[in-house]
């Protein structure tokens, strides 16, 4: 390839490219580490919360009691959100996916299809793009209010596209593109769904007029949802370690499938424990 239709990147020198890799990785593990962590224990208190309707809980050397409002209402203290370690994941999960795959031109795959690296990269961003619309019209569509429905839909969505990746770029990236399909659907799910919500409850509360708590259910719906899509998503991040067994098999595209299924049975039992 001509050095003109190479990026910035791809031009620095080695030992800062690494660097660069590897704040960027450090960045990305950490921040999903504290947006996940948060997102399952709010999930989990919110289970026990509706069965017990208070939890008792210590850690380290402290004692907490948790009760949950039946209603949003005000009160002096300083409302603590839980927003940006989404929006610092999702970031800085594109950039190294652009560092790796794009700049690093490991998204096509001339065996599998032929393509230029520019290509495939526009191809990828609109993939997550289209991804997410198909989502979230499904989600608010009558098909949204059945659950188990809208799961076993989303699952062959979900498969196909898996396939399809498998056939559009090379192993390793189609594998990366559906972690980065389901991280974008889940940092989509806070900005553009959740959070949202729950600044409608707020100033309904402020204005003194009842708010709206079906808002509530979507946005629990949307977090109940993140929960399970992280488990595949981590499965990916460390399957570039076992490239035989996993994206470098034959059979790839139907081990993802099988291990989505994997990570969501995991899933429905962490949230219940």
């Amino acid at each position: 390839m001509r050095r003109s239709n190479r990026t910035r990147i791809a031009h620095l020198p080695y030992i800062t490219q690494e660097w660069l890799n590897l704040a960027v990785r450090w960045l990305h593990v950490f921040a999903g580490i504290m947006w996940i962590g948060q997102t399952y224990f709010f999930t989990w208190l919110d289970h026990r919360l509706t069965l017990e309707g208070q939890v008792w809980m210590v850690h380290s050397g402290g004692f907490y009691i948790v009760d949950k409002q039946k209603a949003p209402e005000l009160r002096q203290q300083k409302l603590h959100w839980f927003k940006w370690e989404a929006a610092l994941t999702w970031m800085s999960g594109f950039l190294l996916f652009w560092i790796v795959y794009y700049a690093g031109h490991i998204m096509v795959d001339d065996s599998v299809m032929a393509m230029s690296p520019r290509s495939a990269a526009f191809l990828s961003m609109g993939l997550l793009v289209a991804a997410w619309l198909v989502y979230d019209l499904m989600m608010i569509s009558p098909l949204g209010r059945h659950l188990t429905a809208a799961a076993v839909v989303g699952y062959v969505l979900l498969v196909a596209a898996i396939y399809g990746f498998t056939h559009l770029f090379s192993a390793r990236a189609a594998y990366m593109q559906i972690g980065a399909t389901l991280g974008t659907l889940m940092a989509a799910n806070v900005w553009i769904r959740i959070l949202p919500a729950q600044r409608q409850l707020i100033a309904a509360t402020k204005e003194g007029r009842a708010p709206d708590m079906r808002l509530a259910e979507i946005a629990k719906l949307r977090s109940k949802q993140n929960t399970f899509m992280v488990v595949p998503v981590v499965f990916i991040m460390i399957s570039n370690h076992f490239p035989v067994a996993t994206y470098g098999n034959q059979y790839n595209w139907l081990i993802l499938a099988a291990l989505v299924l994997v990570g969501w049975a995991a899933a429905a039992i962490i949230r219940t424990r």
